[in-house]
Formats: C-alpha cells, sequence, structure tokens
C-alpha cells in the first residue's frame, strides 16, 4: 500500500502555475451553467500563472493543498471585507481539483485557513457562495456555517444571488 503525504502550506511563486490549473478545473466545473459561459470564461483565463504568482509575490495570504505529487487545492483569505458582518475574517476562495473533492481533504484545507486566520487575530468567520452552487453551500452548511446575509454578485450584465456563511 502507497502512503500518500498530504501537506497544506503557505503558497511559493513556484506554485503558480499548479494554482491556475486547480482554478481552471475547479471553476469550470463548478460554475458551468451558472455563472455565464464568457463570463465565465473571461474569469478564468485572467486568473492564469502570472496574477497568482504576483499575489503570491505581494504576500496575499494564500494556502495550497500538495498531495506530494502537486497542488491540487488552494485557499485565499484575510480580513473580511464585509461591513455589514461582525466577523474579522474571510475566506475569499477556497477550491479543489475536482478529481480530489468528496474525500474530506477541503475540510482539512478550511481548518487549516481558519487556524491562521485565529493566528492573525481575525475572529469569526466569512465564506461567500453562489446560492445556486449547491454542492458549496452545502459543503459551508456540513462545516457549521449559517447563512447571514444575502447579495448579488454581477458577471457582466448577470446578476447572481450570493449567500454569507458565518461562524462564530
Amino acid at each position: 500500500m502507497k502512503s500518500q503525504v498530504i501537506s497544506i502550506r503557505p503558497a511559493e511563486p513556484a506554485d503558480a502555475s499548479a494554482i491556475a490549473a486547480v482554478h481552471d478545473a475547479a471553476w469550470r466545473e463548478a460554475y458551468r451553467g451558472i455563472i455565464p459561459g464568457r463570463e465565465l470564461e473571461r474569469m478564468v483565463e485572467r486568473r492564469g500563472p502570472a496574477w497568482w504568482r504576483s499575489a503570491i509575490r505581494r504576500g496575499a495570504p494564500i494556502r495550497v493543498l500538495d498531495l506530494g505529487e502537486g497542488v491540487r487545492g488552494y485557499a485565499s483569505y484575510g480580513r473580511n471585507r464585509t461591513r455589514a458582518l461582525p466577523q474579522s475574517g474571510e475566506i475569499f476562495e477556497i477550491y479543489l481539483d475536482p478529481l480530489y473533492q468528496g474525500m474530506g481533504l477541503g475540510q482539512r484545507l478550511f481548518g487549516q485557513v481558519r487556524q491562521d486566520l485565529k493566528r492573525r487575530g481575525l475572529g469569526g468567520l466569512v465564506v461567500w457562495a453562489l446560492a445556486d452552487n449547491e454542492r458549496a453551500c452545502g459543503f459551508y452548511r456540513h462545516l457549521g456555517g449559517r447563512a447571514a446575509l444575502q447579495g448579488v454578485e454581477r458577471f457582466g450584465g448577470t446578476g447572481l444571488d450570493r449567500t454569507a456563511f458565518v461562524w462564530r
């Protein structure tokens, strides 16, 4: 039996291509049929390796899920951007390569990011999800998130409902 080393660590500039590949696969799988096709393509294309390399070099908090053979997930996070919510931490994005979803790896990544936010003095947590992304909404509910606020996110000329999930 072969064992697999799972590490969750800060992203490095050398991870940029792998993060871009995870972003591409995860976004296409999660949002096809939800975000209008042209807008989805623009979002994916905009977030190529150069974008991720720049974000990492600027010091954006990004953690990667590395399974030994490479990066298979990532999360970006920081200070809550929604003034209407009292939580001080926010996970901006958390995605896994679709081939690695449903194995508990997303829960591990979520837990590590939450711990890092606490270490940074950012208590409480907010995560936004598009309301039509049933898998993401179910994931956050399973982790104890409570729907606290509704909003609309625009993709081109289309407004899509979104939900803020919160943890104390």
